[in-house]
């Protein structure tokens, strides 16, 4: 659009309801402050500058809500008098001239930019005022939107509503989008003479109507517009998002076998081809290429899998790893801050951390490389097509070159030339006998214990 806009959101309440230390809109969903998923949102729909109402946490809920393209100021609404007392805490950011006016709140992150863009092409159409609305089949306790004409008249609350306006199903989601050359007009004619003392932003609809403009009401899905009070809902969102994103990438080329139990972030790339198993879960920064297979019970975060690689099952891939085309991480395998390199096999049992695998080299079963001393970070380079034993470990920072191979049961703490053999560990002794005399020994002390 070629319209200016103002985004306001709304992300001052207590949100008591949460029972939580934080505010309600720090809370995440898919790994993510859910009041970053309505700016994301807001973002998709030309909107460039947005205004936000902070109350408790203001700091950082403002950080939270800082997303790419999209400048945020915020206003900080210091009591709690309704939604139109919130939406004129921003007052200085409308004073300053926006086609449109758009009102969101921090805590309905499924919201996608069709609605928002629906709303504003509303404005654009000739309204003053365009609710965004949804139907139902279970309307009570929403406002409903009584329309006649295709125009929208009022919103009825259902305490007020007659037993008639009470089968209506089109209800009020809260969001809605305003006539900014008109904005401070209306929302100044808000008064607070009810029953709570408190301004309610769904009066602008029959202020608009009575100043000579027009009120319309636009549609939306309903899981869209779900709004997060407490745990049991922050839970059911996560759910539905999980749900929509799922179907997403299936859509999109990738196949999984259970994808209820498959858990994405936010930001998850999962390229075509990709075979995940069941109980997979994805943090934040994790980037799939295409072709690759990922085992059942993985856990991979801030890591990036080339295509055909595999990983797992029972594998965690923490940030930093970065598997090449071709490579494996197994079973019971833990890679951190490392490069596994083409074709090169971590297939069991083994921790890799602060390290680069060679192409084609191949790491036994129980290896681990020892990167910390306890105050400091140390890294391991292994070469190309090197054999590292089972058992073995590998004390940073050290080199193995292209070809070497250290044998099975190895502490290694000096750097190992190209082709060598390496061996560390101790010469194994034999002690006929020794094995029966302990033993006997043993049970004579637990017998004399026992009496």
């Amino acid at each position: 659009m070629t319209r200016t806009c103002l985004a306001i959101i709304l992300a001052a309440g207590d949100s008591t309801r949460m029972k939580s230390s934080m505010s309600k809109v720090l809370h995440p969903i898919a790994g993510r402050p859910m009041i970053a998923h309505v700016v994301e949102a807001i973002s998709r729909t030309d909107i460039s500058t947005a205004a936000l109402v902070v109350g408790r946490n203001a700091g950082e809920v403002t950080s939270a809500a800082s997303v790419a393209g999209i400048k945020v100021e915020s206003f900080l609404q210091k009591e709690r008098l309704g939604t139109g007392h919130a939406v004129l805490a921003a007052r200085d950011a409308i004073a300053v001239g926006y086609d449109d006016i758009l009102v969101a709140y921090g805590d309905v992150p499924l919201i996608t930019d069709g609605p928002l863009r629906a709303a504003r092409q509303g404005l654009a159409d000739g309204a003053d005022v365009v609710v965004i609305g949804f139907h139902t089949d279970r309307p009570t306790g929403y406002g409903r939107l009584l329309v006649k004409d295709d125009e929208l008249i009022a919103i009825r609350e259902e305490k007020d509503a007659t037993d008639a306006e009470r089968t209506v199903t089109w209800c009020n989601s809260g969001l809605m989008a305003i006539n900014g050359r008109k904005a401070l007009e209306l929302l100044d004619h808000i008064r607070n003479d009810n029953a709570k003392s408190e301004f309610y932003l769904t009066d602008l609809v029959e202020i608009a109507r009575s100043l000579g403009g027009r009120a319309v009401a636009v549609d939306a899905p309903e899981q869209e517009l779900t709004g997060c009070n407490n745990r049991a809902e922050l839970a059911v969102i996560e759910r539905l998002w999980q749900e929509r994103r799922r179907h997403e990438l299936m859509l999109s080329g990738v196949s999984m076998i259970a994808p209820e139990t498959v858990f994405l972030a936010y930001d998850t790339v999962i390229g075509l081809d990709v075979l995940i198993e069941p109980n997979v879960v994805f943090g934040p920064g994790a980037v799939i290429d295409s072709g690759a297979v990922i085992h059942a019970f993985s856990h991979i975060e801030g890591a990036h899998v080339s295509a055909g690689a595999t990983v797992g099952p029972f594998a965690r891939l923490r940030p930093g790893a970065d598997l090449a085309d071709g490579s494996k991480v197994g079973n019971f395998c833990e890679v951190k801050n490392a490069r596994i390199g083409e074709g090169a096999k971590v297939s069991h049992l083994t921790y890799i951390g602060d390290a680069t695998i060679g192409a084609g080299s191949n790491i036994g079963a129980g290896t681990i490389t020892c990167n910390y001393d306890g105050v400091n970070k140390y890294e391991t380079h292994i070469g190309k097509s090197a054999f590292v034993g089972s058992n073995s470990s590998l004390v940073a920072p050290v080199t193995i070159g292209d070809g070497a191979y250290i044998a099975s049961g190895s502490v290694i703490t000096e750097d190992v030339p190209p082709d060598a053999l390496a061996l560390g560990r101790a010469r194994q002794e034999m002690k006929p006998g020794r094995a029966k005399v302990i033993r006997e020994r043993a049970l004579a002390l637990k017998a004399a214990r026992k009496r």
